[in-house]
């Protein structure tokens, strides 16, 4: 992928210059233009997914929060509702399967 925008700062989540005003600092924000909110998306991804591979037990679940809160951003952006993208994974799984039965693949005879 072929970076546009230099990328200073982080994507964060909508109410928190709200939350550093209340704290009594003046945040410097913008908002940003289409292309670069769905680059800073696709990295605030990696970040979380980050943040949950070095989560314990007790802070994983909230970090998976976060995942699926930037992947429901994410397919926002590409005109997807939660309930569709519900849809498409339902039906992935109805085809495919989950992943329930831990099978691990190691290649073929």
């Amino acid at each position: 992928m072929q970076e546009k925008y230099v990328l200073h700062g982080k994507l964060v989540r909508d109410r928190i210059p709200q939350i550093i005003r209340a704290d009594g600092a003046e945040p410097e924000v913008y908002v940003a233009d289409p292309a670069e909110y769905r680059q800073r998306l696709r990295v605030k991804l990696v970040e979380e997914v980050s943040e949950y591979m070095e989560a314990d037990e007790t802070d994983a679940p909230e970090e998976l929060a976060d995942v699926l809160e930037v992947a429901f951003a994410l397919a926002a952006d590409l005109g997807v509702d939660p309930t569709q993208l519900e849809k498409i994974r339902a039906a992935k799984a109805e085809q495919r399967g989950g992943f329930a039965e831990r099978i691990v693949w190691t290649g073929n005879r």
